[in-house]
């Protein structure tokens, strides 16, 4: 049923994934408009998690990581960075918003206006995309955007060098 093109919220248990991809039960939901539907939909809900919610249909989803994934990266240090979404939003870079998470999973966060902040994991081709630019100084990897340098370390946000 996923490749048929149509899936209804009901009746499935959804998830998104860390490797980036929409599941209905266990099964991957291959047809990039649902899954780009989902993920422009995905919002917390009162009790803490997450939901789908496309007006008076809402459901309730598991989410293993983070609701969205940075997909792609451009821009460079002199001009700034741009990274695109899941949900298919092109932002500029917040590099203050940068954290080295477990696994050395770098994430971000994004918001999106009604939906709110929302923090986003970088999938494995934006990561290196970003990567490329980082240097080492004084032992410590660090970024420049604009003028500033950010320090990256785990476990917590990055901090202007």
């Amino acid at each position: 049923m996923a490749k048929a093109g149509f899936w209804p919220i009901g009746g499935y248990k959804i998830s998104f994934r860390s490797d980036g991809c929409w599941y209905a039960d266990d099964e991957v939901i291959a047809h990039p408009r649902i899954a780009s539907f989902f993920a422009r939909h995905v919002r917390p809900d009162p009790g803490g998690g997450w939901m789908i919610d496309v007006g008076i249909d809402r459901q309730a989803i598991e989410v293993e990581d983070t609701p969205l994934v940075v997909v792609r990266v451009s821009g460079d240090p002199a001009n700034g960075f741009r990274i695109t979404t899941n949900d298919a939003v092109e932002d500029d870079l917040d590099c203050r918003t940068l954290e080295i998470g477990r696994d050395d999973v770098l994430y971000c966060e994004v918001d999106r206006g009604g939906r709110g902040r929302m923090r986003a994991r970088f999938l494995r081709p934006a990561y290196y995309d970003l990567m490329h630019w980082v240097d080492e100084q004084d032992g410590r990897a660090v970024l420049r955007c604009r003028g500033v340098a950010h320090t990256l370390a785990p476990g917590a946000r990055t901090q202007p060098a």
